[in-house]
């Protein structure tokens, strides 16, 4: 059993940066992979990033890479998300996600967090 808890939401202009925090509990967590999502109300969670156990493997999607950065410290049981040059169209809740295997599809992770708003202001 994996339980994530995210933290570092919150507002900021527009080209300003966050990084995201997804703290896990479990003893296994260092094998999973894990992936951030985003969701807007009223429409589809996206996958954003995406890194493996090892960090060896890491997706990101199309709108945000090169701007976002995910990295994980298996030591600390955590894994971040560095998000810069932020757009209003980031304004989402950021989940976190854990799962067996790497993949861009909420149906492969199985240990979901609560959520983090992240508000971009234009």
């Amino acid at each position: 059993q994996v339980q994530l808890v995210e933290s570092g939401g919150g507002l900021v202009q527009a080209g300003g940066s966050l990084r995201l925090s997804c703290a896990a509990s479990g003893r296994t967590f260092s094998s999973y992979a894990t992936g951030w999502f985003r969701q807007v109300p009223g429409k589809e969670r996206e996958f954003v990033a995406g890194i493996t156990w090892s960090g060896i493997s890491i997706y990101y999607s199309d709108s945000v890479k090169g701007r976002f950065a995910i990295s994980r410290d298996n030591a600390k049981n955590t894994v971040y998300l560095r998000m810069n040059s932020l757009k209003p169209e980031d304004t989402a809740v950021y989940y976190c996600a854990a799962g067996r295997a790497l993949g861009r599809s909420g149906d492969q992770y199985d240990y979901w967090g609560q959520g983090t708003q992240v508000t971009v202001s234009s």
